[in-house]
Formats: C-alpha cells, sequence, structure tokens
C-alpha cells in the first residue's frame, strides 16, 4: 500500500522529527502492509502551531466558502471511493464488501451532511436585545479509533471544519495509511495550508502530546473508556473542553410482541458486522423467559453462518482479548452454544463467531466490552426486569427495541439510559445525534448536535 514518510504539516508532507516507523499490519494473512513515521512530541507541537496560525483566517472564512471546501472534500473522497476501500481492507481485515457499504461510503454521506450545514446554520441568532454568536472553539485535536478508521475521522474533522476551527488529527496506529490518504483529499479539496494537519503515532506519545498541548483548545477523542479517563484528567488540568465518544454495552430487547425471528436475526447481524469491532454493538440480547430458549436457537443458527463472512479482529493482542473473553464466559457459568476461545484459521487474527446462553447480568461477558463478535443472550421476567436489566451497566452509548407495535417499542426506549435506540430495526442515520449516557461518553458526533460541540457563545448585549 501507499504510505508516506512524512508528516502531513502546514499543507506540505514534512520529514518527521525523529527515525522510528510504525509497521502497518494486515490481519488477513499479517504480512506488512506499509510503515509510518511514529510522531514525537516535537512532530505534535510544530502541527498545533501550523494549526494555531492558520486558526484566524479560516474561522473568518465566510460559511458558504467552508461549504464549498468541505463539498470539495465529499467529491474528492467520493471519486476515491474504491481507494479508500482497498485501504482499510488492507490495514483492518474488513471484507471489501464491507468495506465499499460501510467504511467508505458512510463518510461520504457524514462529509455531504456537514457541507450542508456550514452552509445552512445559524451561527448568529436574537434573544431578546442580545446577539448571540456562534463562534469556532479554536484548535481541535482529534484522537481518533482503528475500527471505523474514515468515518471516526470524517465525523471529527468535519464539523470542526464547518465550525471554522483548525485541526491537528492523531489516527490510531493501526490504520493510519487510510488516514495518510484522507489527508491527500484535503489537499486536493483546497483546504487552506494549516487548517487540517495530520500527525501518525502512537498514542501514550504523540496522543498524550497533543492532549497536553496549550494551543489545542478541545481534545476529541473516540475509543476506550480507561483512555477517556485519561484524557479527560489531562483536559480537565487545564480546563479544556472535550468531546469523548466511549465504549458501550448495548441492550438488544425483544419484547414479548415482536416478530421474535427478525429482532434475533437482525441482532445476531448487528453483533457480528465489522467483526463486533462496533461500540453501539447491541452485544446483550435480552428475551422473555417464555421465548428464551428458541431466541438461542435461532442465534446459534444464525451466528453460524458468520464463520466465513467477517473478517478477523485488528491486531494479535485484540484476538487475545476476546478470545480471554469467551474463556471467561465458559469459566463463569455461560452456556456456550456457538463458536469458542479456538481460532477458525491457521493464520490471521480471527475469532469465531460467539453466542452464550444462560448469561446473567452480573458476569463480566454482561457487563464488560469484549469489542468482538460475542453475543450474549439474557433472560427477563416482565418489562421491569428487562429494563433493569438494559439499564444495569456503566455505559450507555446504543441499543435496540422489537415490538409488535411501534408506540410500545418507543415507550420502552424512552427509559432506557442511553443515547441512541433502533427502533425495530432503524435505519442508520448520519444526521442523527451519536453519544452515550453515563461511561460512554461526553458530548454528541452528528448533524448540528455534532457541530455544536466545536462551537462556542458569545453574546452580545444593546
Amino acid at each position: 500500500m501507499k504510505a508516506h514518510d512524512g508528516m502531513y504539516i502546514d499543507g506540505a508532507w514534512r520529514p518527521a522529527a525523529g527515525p522510528d516507523t510504525i509497521e502497518v499490519v494486515n490481519p488477513v494473512d499479517e504480512e506488512i502492509v506499509g510503515r509510518v513515521p511514529a510522531g514525537t512530541a516535537y512532530d505534535v507541537d510544530t502541527a498545533v502551531r501550523a494549526a494555531r496560525a492558520a486558526l484566524p483566517g479560516w474561522a473568518a472564512t465566510p460559511p458558504a466558502e467552508r461549504a464549498a471546501r468541505l463539498a470539495a472534500l465529499r467529491d474528492v473522497l467520493a471519486a476515491r471511493k474504491d481507494e479508500i476501500a482497498e485501504t482499510v481492507t488492507a490495514e483492518l481485515g474488513s471484507p471489501l464488501a464491507f468495506s465499499q457499504a460501510v467504511h467508505a461510503s458512510v463518510p461520504i454521506a457524514v462529509a455531504g451532511s456537514y457541507a450542508e450545514l456550514a452552509a445552512t446554520h445559524a451561527f448568529e441568532e436574537k434573544a431578546g436585545n442580545s446577539t448571540v454568536h456562534l463562534e469556532p472553539v479554536g484548535v481541535v485535536g482529534a484522537i481518533t479509533p482503528w475500527n471505523y478508521p474514515l468515518h471516526q475521522i470524517v465525523a471529527k474533522v468535519a464539523p470542526a471544519l464547518a465550525a471554522g476551527c483548525a485541526v491537528v488529527l492523531k489516527p490510531a496506529e493501526d490504520t493510519p495509511l487510510t488516514a495518510q490518504l484522507f489527508a491527500e483529499a484535503v489537499h486536493e479539496a483546497g483546504v487552506p495550508a494549516g487548517v487540517f494537519n495530520l500527525v501518525t503515532g502512537l498514542g501514550p506519545v504523540a496522543g498524550q502530546a497533543l492532549a497536553e498541548h496549550p494551543g489545542v483548545d478541545l481534545v476529541s477523542f473516540t475509543g476506550s473508556t480507561a483512555v477517556g479517563r485519561q484524557i479527560g484528567a489531562i483536559a480537565g488540568a487545564a480546563i479544556k473542553k472535550v468531546a469523548l465518544e466511549l465504549g458501550g454495552k448495548s441492550a438488544n430487547v425483544i419484547l414479548p410482541s415482536a416478530d421474535l425471528a427478525k429482532a434475533v436475526n437482525v441482532g445476531v447481524a448487528n453483533v457480528m458486522s465489522n467483526s463486533g469491532q462496533t461500540c453501539s454493538a447491541w452485544t446483550r440480547m435480552l428475551v422473555h423467559r417464555d421465548q428464551y430458549e428458541e431466541a438461542v436457537g435461532l442465534a446459534a443458527t444464525a451466528a453460524a453462518k458468520y464463520g466465513e463472512r467477517i473478517g478477523p479482529v485488528v491486531n494479535a493482542k485484540q484476538q487475545a482479548r476476546v478470545r480471554s473473553y469467551i474463556e471467561t464466559g465458559i469459566a463463569e457459568g455461560a452456556r456456550l452454544v456457538a463458536g469458542g476461545p479456538e481460532s477458525p484459521r491457521g493464520q490471521g487474527y480471527f475469532v469465531s463467531p460467539t453466542v452464550f446462553a444462560d448469561v446473567t447480568p452480573d458476569m463480566t461477558i454482561a457487563q464488560e466490552e469484549i469489542f468482538g463478535p460475542v453475543l450474549s443472550v439474557l433472560r427477563y421476567e416482565d418489562e421491569e426486569d428487562a429494563l433493569r436489566i438494559a439499564n444495569g451497566t456503566v455505559y450507555g452509548l446504543a441499543g435496540a427495541v422489537w415490538a409488535g407495535d411501534e408506540a410500545e417499542a418507543v415507550a420502552f426506549a424512552r427509559r432506557m439510559e442511553t443515547g441512541q435506540v433502533d427502533i425495530n430495526g432503524g435505519r442508520f442515520n448520519p444526521l442523527a445525534p451519536f453519544g452515550g449516557y453515563k461511561q460512554s461518553g461526553i458530548g454528541r458526533e452528528l448533524g448540528t448536535h455534532g457541530l455544536s460541540e466545536y462551537l462556542q457563545t458569545k453574546s452580545l448585549q444593546f
């Protein structure tokens, strides 16, 4: 794969400050597909200085012009869609069809949505005898994960640019080639030099330097809750704004009136999508006791169909982590009805699509985020019991409710402590706010709510 040996800073590819590099490994065959620089605190400082210098001009650029640059970015991404999909497949291991349908397509839609918002959003309003101005928060330090490498970049960078902010991006070290491709697209779209900057590197080095840098006004991070706590502590010490999209343990609640077969099959597909590496995956399926065994059988049958259809997890460490959780589930007494801890292939970081039955709410696999193709099926006694189980984790990112009557499902969803709920298989909406309750994060992404994270408010009284 094509890889740059420098950082994209101030509108050009520049040599890294140090000699160290990061190897990019294909999770399917464990072959090295590229190398990128391992950025240092010096590289981060150079990028932040470039962003700060570019900020006044970009913030003063009329929203219509910012919208035009975002529209151009959308068009460049669309023109390079096949290349994007191939790159994501090479460094994440995602099947090419999924990379084309999701990893490449969704970011294009999100970029387009912010092109429209930049042109139409009211950045000024009247409030009595005051005029309220919405202004860019400043320089954004964006730290993104590997599971949806381009989507997570676009979900941060596009609203930041629409708001008039300048950005320094530190992508995940497992998927930096996609980030480099994005930097090329930004350059081709005509975004002014310094408005967007890319520093590849390791989280504890480049990521921490970016979060700590006094020239960064907002840190937007997507990743684990553990790292989110660290970033929150760093930002809190500096009274710096953060947007944190963290872990999840989402409940898929199937009420007795639902179409059981459809709810189970869609639920299994949701968990297996992207090899289970989705923070909002419905990893806990809640089924009424009278329908429980039927649902378990349906889930086991559905999961077996994904054995040759899903890709690997991202790396050897993640493979070992997921397999360890499967072993813990067995040790704590859950009933294994599909899959297991054994690797299904001799090469690559594959994990068997796994389903557990007889899972109780207090088990480790029902409380902790596994981030792999592992589903826990829990039984409930009545609706109140289902609600207690659904809300009974430290997370609250997403979820689902199924019922024969939509009003019944909506009534239950309103009582769930989570940021987003799909009703009877509701479709993904790039304009809907995405983010969590409790330890699933702070703030929202996508749509107008995502744009608001990158704005601050000033009122003028007359």
